[in-house]
């Protein structure tokens, strides 16, 4: 486990603990594992000790704030196959069927050995390795699929059981079930996104029908982020016409690591501040305990990032586009442009997520703590955070400009997902075209998609029609 920070900061190695904290947490210590020991010896029922202790963990994070947990060894090559952006497996994006609970393809990882070997979305999973998934949590499946590069997995399929085409046999099985023989790859996860897939699974990254737009569309913040920007931005500038406005879709980001925020940020300034972040300031060697704890928190030192030279498209107007899931890191690079006068915002209000977590790991090696260790500030020194009384009226998050603000309707952002996830499949060899006649894909963008047209008039490239996504 690579040390660093969940979403924004490593604090390694933790400060030394004093002599007087010490023994306080060892009364504790010794407490609990007495309380431990009396319920293994005398309840009524056995306890799976395992269990006892995740329940214990979760009740000790309870009186946390929401951001900060314990985090098992089941949940930790989760969490870095998030952060590293690689994991292996066979590419598969899996979700569980509301109706029914049946695990239900979402969409094959481009150049996985799930999408070579043609698996397509609303296929549905029966069984792997001959043992059945009906009944299974999504996450006990996924763990099935996921495992050792260079081993194989066998994969049973069947059509999606609300199509017409399927055919069922007089058991009642599909008669349109497949099976299928993967061989586990490193599967690397993509965070920046196009336009619109091309033929052989990359991005366009021009704007259909405002070709002198470019937009990226950042989906996480992980380790190999900045590098696939770069690569996006290199194409922009070679391509042709000259770009003449760049979007920044931020819509739905949840954030990740403060390091892929900040060079973000860094690409597109050439001085000012990215973001600062403080935490509780230590207790010194002979502070008075209660007080401590009575008192307001300590905190401290501000410790600020800021740009270096070598910004790319200086002379390129930027337009980000936030939405109520825009978060954390998410919300870093929003309120950095903003507040440096790079960007124009469009969209609404974002999350309000403006704290740090550290990832600390524990003696065993396999678990960690995911601690809320200080808060970030943005560029203006304005939190983002939002707090539990917190109104609309407060300071917080980051909001769009006057210009920009827009809230699409729920009906309308039903229609944008369905038009956008057809838009990110890539073709396949042989395949009929994606887009039949009457596919509501066929829209241009600036149609389709009520946010990217209004911030597609604040870059000037002419004024949206009012239409409607069909």
């Amino acid at each position: 486990m690579p040390k660093r920070n969940l979403f924004l900061v490593c604090l390694f190695p933790v400060l030394c603990l004093v002599a007087w904290a010490a023994r306080d947490r060892g009364v504790h210590g010794r407490r609990f594992g007495e309380v431990l020991a009396a319920i293994e010896r005398s309840y009524l029922e056995p306890v799976d000790d395992t269990r006892l202790f995740h329940r214990a963990m979760d009740g000790v994070f309870a009186g946390l704030d929401e951001h900060s947990a314990y985090v098992s060894d089941r949940e930790l090559d989760e969490l870095d196959a998030v952060l590293d952006q690689t994991f292996g497996g066979v590419g598969l994006q899996l979700a569980a069927d509301p109706r029914d609970g049946s695990i239900v393809v979402d969409e094959p990882v481009v150049g996985s050995p799930a999408w070579r070997a043609g698996i397509e979305p609303g296929e549905r999973i029966t069984a792997v390795d001959g043992a059945t998934v009906q009944g299974r949590p999504l996450r006990e499946v996924v763990a099935l699929l996921r495992g050792r590069p260079e081993t194989s997995v066998t994969v049973e399929l069947a059509l999606a059981s609300d199509d017409p085409q399927v055919v069922t046999a007089d058991d009642g099985s599909p008669i349109g079930s497949r099976t299928v023989v993967l061989s586990r790859e490193i599967v690397r996860t993509e965070s920046v996104l196009g336009d619109r897939r091309r033929d052989d699974g990359t991005w366009e990254w021009r704007i259909e029908g405002d070709e002198r737009i470019a937009t990226l569309r950042i989906v996480s913040f992980g380790e190999r982020t900045a590098a696939e920007v770069d690569v996006a931005l290199e194409a922009i500038a070679e391509g042709s016409p000259a770009v003449a406005g760049l979007i920044i879709d931020l819509r739905g980001n949840p954030g990740g690591l403060l390091k892929a925020a900040v060079e973000v940020c860094d690409r597109f300034l050439e001085r000012g501040v990215i973001v600062s972040t403080r935490g509780r300031r230590p207790a010194t060697l002979n502070a008075n305990r209660a007080a401590e704890l009575t008192a307001a928190p300590p905190r401290g030192p501000l410790e600020v990032r800021r740009a270096t030279a070598g910004a790319v498209l200086t002379d390129v107007p930027v337009a980000v586009l936030i939405d109520g899931l825009t978060a954390s890191a998410g919300e870093i690079v929003a309120a950095c442009l903003q507040d440096n006068g790079r960007s124009v915002t469009v969209g609404s209000r974002s999350f309000g997520k403006g704290t740090v977590q550290s990832l600390l790991p524990l003696s065993d090696g396999r678990s960690l703590l995911k601690l809320t260790t200080s808060e970030y500030m943005r560029p203006s020194g304005a939190p983002i955070q939002r707090r539990p009384h917190h109104t609309d009226a407060d300071t917080w998050g980051v909001s769009p400009d006057p210009a920009g603000s827009i809230t699409p309707t729920g009906e309308t952002l039903e229609r944008l997902l369905a038009w956008r996830r057809t838009r990110d499949r890539a073709p396949r060899m042989g395949a009929n075209p994606v887009n039949a006649p009457d596919d509501p894909a066929v829209a241009l963008p600036r149609h389709a998609d009520p946010v990217l047209g209004r911030a597609l008039v604040l870059l000037g490239a002419g004024a949206a029609e009012p239409v409607e996504p069909r």
